[in-house]
Order: structure tokens, then C-alpha cells, then sequence
């Protein structure tokens, strides 16, 4: 599928135009220029042609930005990855050295440019975009990302300059979305580009580097994900600024879209009252988790620290002690492929259906040996099981007074279920339903 690419200085509405052509608020948008750093993909489809779009970071050189350099790198991968760059610029400022240093660039790529002048909004602003002709790259389409206009024009054009040969791209629909959250700081964009091989999303010491959930598809080694690198979510006192309260929220959003969550943790501190937050918020939702233990290099260890620092993390996330918890330190690369065959196991198990009858044959005798507590001198004879056709494993007990069976006794059973068959990592329901 071709790919095109938004570039142009901060601020001239990039991430405002991507938004409109992937048809949801995607990414971050905020008056505030730099909000968006690492690039942002998605899809847009137009008269039938359909293509993939990136939002890249702004432009810029010489500024005082400590992350200045690497969205400088992560802009000009996108340029080289890109089949048509889409150049934006602003009708009201009008040319600026920035935008004659992309414009110098882009000629020199060889790769089709379309010029695109944003924030035309009136029809007098419409005498502003004569003068970008003097970047020297052809026609200007002069639009407004925010309310639409001209933007027609513009996917025409688009549409027109796009390669004619098309490989058909993987369907990633069907493919499971593995969000990998935790708090800042705690290396969520160093396990993704570790994982990925490349330096895919910006890594800094600064907390809260990224902002967007950051979704890349991953085919390797026999392994076929949407890997979803988020923000880091903070206690909601802590959220002062509208960007972090805007990537806080599209980290949510990432654990409700997953179907497996890898929590991370940051060794040296433990799981602190905020990551227990974030995992009961996995567990709400009822996504499958596996456990990280990142920066394990940088915790003092004797022969028994691993085994002891696994036993207080499974008792303090109990009941849900059977969450796969791998200790990894991402800088050195150490047990990093433990944690994708953790989360292709839970996502596996995820799927995993149980036959009627094999589910009867262990778990009646289960309820014979343990049947539920007497209520009022009336006795609950459960009579038949099984697995409901939900995207989470859901099993249905048929009995005659499903009303007295409480929750003590509904966690036995899916304890039960767990012992016999392997259910690690992903949320179990069990429903009592009259016979």
C-alpha cells in the first residue's frame, strides 16, 4: 500500500490534516507547537483508492528543544519510507527559512512533493499563497484542515501522484494488539524499538517523552502483532497540562482497543499503587497481562531475589496470581523475546475453547466433591457447564437456584477452571444461569 507522508515546520496543522484524513481524532492536536513527536500511521481512503498516512513531528534546527535531533531523524525516515510527501505549510506567516530548508530537502529526494497551504480559512487569505510558488515545487493547494475546505482538491491530486503498483499490504485487522503500558519512564519505548530493530519511536531520560499510542505491525520471528507503544499514565493529581491529560486518555483508549496488555514496572521502585491502578484497569476491561520487570540490571540480587520478588508481586496482584511475570532489563536486550512469547501465550489462551464435554467430565465431579453452600435450607445442584462464544473466556453453570450461588463460590469455580486448563494471564468469567 503506498504510504504518504505530512512534513512541515511545528505548528502549521499537520497532525489537524492527519486526523481528517484517517477519519478519527488519532492524534493529539494542541496549540502548542512540538506536540507531536514520533510518527503517527494510519489509513485514508479516497474514491476507492486507499493509502497509508504518517504524521511526522515539526521540522526544526537550531532550537533549544532536547528532543529537536530526534524528531530531525524521525521525520527524515519518514521522507525516505514515503512513496508521495505531503509539505504543509502556513498562509499566514507565509515562507520561512524552516520551510525553505524541508522545501531544499525535498527537492533533493526526487520523490513526488504536494504542496499543501493550510489555514486559508477566508477567501482573503487566499491572496497569502501566491508566494509559496517560490519554494520552486509546483502547484499549491491552498486548504483549511480544521473545517475541510479544500481538502478535496487536495486527496485528487494526491490520488493522481500516487505509484500505480500496488503489493497488496498484510490484512492487520485480524492480527491480536499487544498495548504496552505502565507508568513514565519505565521503558516502554526502548522494549518497542528492541523489539522492533530499529529506533522506531524517540527514547529520552525525560518522563513522558512520548505523548500519542504509537500502534506498528510486527512480523517476525514467527510472530504477527500490532505492537501499541503508549504514554505513560500518572495519577490523575499529577495531570496538570492538557497534553499529558489528552496522552493519558489515548493510553486508556489503547488498554480498551488491546487484546493483551504488557504491564511494566520499574524494578528499583516495585509495583506501587499506581501500577496497581493501571492493572486493575486492565483487568476491567478484561484484557489479557503479562507482568514486566524492567531495569532488573539495577537491582541488587542474591540466589533467591527473583523467586522472592515474583512471590510478593503475585501476592499483591492476588487473586489474579497467575499473570505471566517476566524480569527483563531492556537496555541490555536481556530475556526481551520472553516477553513476546508471554503475550503470544495469553493471547493464545485468549482464544482457547474448551469442549462441552471435556468441561463436564472435569468439572462436575469438581462440584460433587465441593458443592455450593446450602442457602435457607435449600440446596443448588449444579447440572451442566459450558464455554460461552464471547472474546474473553466466559463459561455458563446451568443450576436450579442460580440466585443464592455467591461470589466465594463463583471464584472456586473459576479457580477450577484455571487448574485444569491453562488460562494464564486472561480474565475468566463464570455466570450462573437457571436450567
Amino acid at each position: 500500500m503506498a504510504l504518504v507522508a505530512i512534513v512541515g515546520r511545528p505548528n502549521v496543522g499537520k497532525s489537524t490534516l492527519f486526523n481528517r484524513l484517517v477519519g478519527m481524532r488519532q492524534a493529539i492536536v494542541d496549540e502548542t507547537s512540538g506536540v507531536t513527536r514520533d510518527r503517527h500511521y494510519g489509513k485514508c481512503d479516497w474514491c476507492g483508492t486507499e493509502f497509508s498516512v504518517v504524521d511526522t513531528g515539526g521540522f526544526t534546527s537550531g532550537s533549544d528543544d532536547v528532543f529537536e535531533e530526534a524528531i530531525r531523524s524521525q521525520v527524515m525516515i519518514a521522507i525516505d519510507e514515503a512513496d508521495v510527501i505531503l509539505f504543509m505549510v502556513e498562509a499566514a506567516t507565509g515562507v520561512t527559512d524552516y520551510d525553505a530548508e524541508i522545501a531544499d530537502i525535498l527537492r533533493r529526494s526526487k520523490k513526488p512533493v504536494v504542496l499543501c497551504v493550510n489555514k486559508v480559512d477566508s477567501g482573503e487569505k487566499m491572496y497569502d499563497v501566491w508566494q509559496f510558488y517560490s519554494l520552486g515545487l509546483g502547484e499549491c493547494y491552498s486548504i483549511s484542515a480544521a473545517n475541510g475546505s479544500g481538502t478535496g482538491d487536495l486527496l485528487d491530486n494526491i490520488v493522481k501522484v500516487l505509484p500505480q503498483e500496488e503489493k497488496p499490504l498484510e490484512d492487520v485487522s485480524s492480527v491480536p494488539a499487544i498495548a504496552i503500558v505502565g507508568r513514565p519512564n519505565v521503558g516502554k519505548s526502548s522494549l518497542t524499538n528492541a523489539l522492533l530493530g530499529e529506533d522506531r519511536n524517540i527514547v529520552t531520560p525525560v518522563a513522558g517523552t512520548t505523548r500519542d499510542s504509537i500502534s506498528t505491525y510486527y512480523n517476525k520471528f514467527g510472530y504477527e502483532f500490532n505492537l501499541v507503544d503508549t504514554a505513560g499514565i500518572r495519577k490523575k493529581a499529577k495531570v496538570h497540562e492538557d497534553l499529558e491529560f489528552y496522552s493519558v486518555m489515548r493510553s486508556i483508549r489503547a488498554i480498551e482497543h488491546s487484546d493483551v496488555c504488557i504491564l511494566m514496572i520499574d524494578a528499583t521502585t516495585g509495583m506501587e499503587a499506581q501500577d496497581m491502578s493501571i492493572f486493575n484497569l486492565i483487568q476491567r476491561n478484561r484484557k489479557g497481562c503479562v507482568l514486566v520487570v524492567n531495569k532488573w540490571d539495577l537491582f541488587e540480587k542474591d540466589s533467591n531475589t527473583m523467586k522472592e520478588y515474583t512471590a510478593a508481586l503475585r501476592s499483591r496482584i492476588s487473586p489474579a496470581d497467575d499473570v505471566p511475570v517476566i524480569f527483563t532489563s531492556v537496555l541490555n536486550k536481556q530475556r526481551i523475546m520472553n516477553v513476546l512469547d508471554a503475550a503470544a501465550a495469553v493471547a493464545e489462551n485468549m482464544k482457547r475453547k474448551v469442549p462441552t464435554s471435556e468441561l463436564n467430565e472435569v468439572m462436575l465431579p469438581e462440584i460433587e466433591n465441593y458443592p455450593p453452600p446450602a442457602w435457607k435450607g435449600k440446596y443448588v445442584r449444579i447440572k451442566y457447564v459450558t464455554q460461552l462464544p464471547t472474546r474473553t473466556p466466559s463459561f455458563a453453570f446451568f443450576c436450579n437456584l442460580p440466585q443464592w450461588v455467591k461470589d466465594p463460590y463463583k471464584r472456586f469455580l473459576e479457580n477450577k477452571i484455571r487448574e485444569h486448563f491453562d488460562f494464564s494471564g486472561c480474565p475468566v468469567q463464570v455466570f450462573m444461569r437457571s436450567k
